[in-house]
């Protein structure tokens, strides 16, 4: 399978849709003050960099990597659509997005997510991917609501590996 994985740089309203029911999705699982996604905007704001899988026009696959420090980004926005799960997106975007950051220079990546069962596959994912749990970074407060993670990029580089991005 060819997955492409594009820079987004503006707003569509399919790309709108789809982060509106990446929101809902998560609606109930915890606290409003718990949940860190952010609003379109703030995906296309200076110092995010969104990626997207698009098919037929529609996003099907998303994640993001906003500056924590020039050394230090956030992985955000992680979504596969459902109808789309298990054909490899979000491993692919995931890995995309690792290279991306150690070609630029970045030397962690660090995520908040759910610690509710709904964020479970999320979060073995992430340690399939090498994340390991750490302490709040950035501006986030210890919360029961959230597993904080952590991957070191040390010792990696290169360009992205099968997937290209505009």
């Amino acid at each position: 399978m060819n997955i492409v994985i594009e820079r987004i740089e503006t707003a569509t309203p399919e790309l709108a849709a789809f982060l509106l029911a990446h929101h809902r999705d998560m609606d109930g699982t915890a606290p409003p003050e718990s949940q860190h996604a952010l609003p379109l905007t703030g995906l296309l704001a200076p110092g995010v960099r969104l990626f997207a899988v698009v098919e037929d026009g529609h996003p099907i696959a998303t994640g993001a990597l906003a500056t924590i420090d020039e050394q230090h980004e956030e992985l955000k926005s992680m979504r596969t659509d459902p109808a789309q799960r298990g054909r490899g997106l979000a491993t692919a975007m995931l890995s995309f997005l690792q290279a991306d950051a150690a070609a630029r220079g970045i030397r962690r990546i660090s995520l908040e997510t759910g610690s509710q069962d709904f964020f479970l596959p999320a979060r073995a994912l992430y340690a399939r991917a090498g994340f390991v749990e750490c302490a709040p970074f950035g501006g986030y407060l210890p919360d029961p609501h959230s597993t904080f993670m952590t991957l070191s990029l040390e010792g990696t580089g290169g360009e992205p590996r099968g997937e290209r991005a505009r």
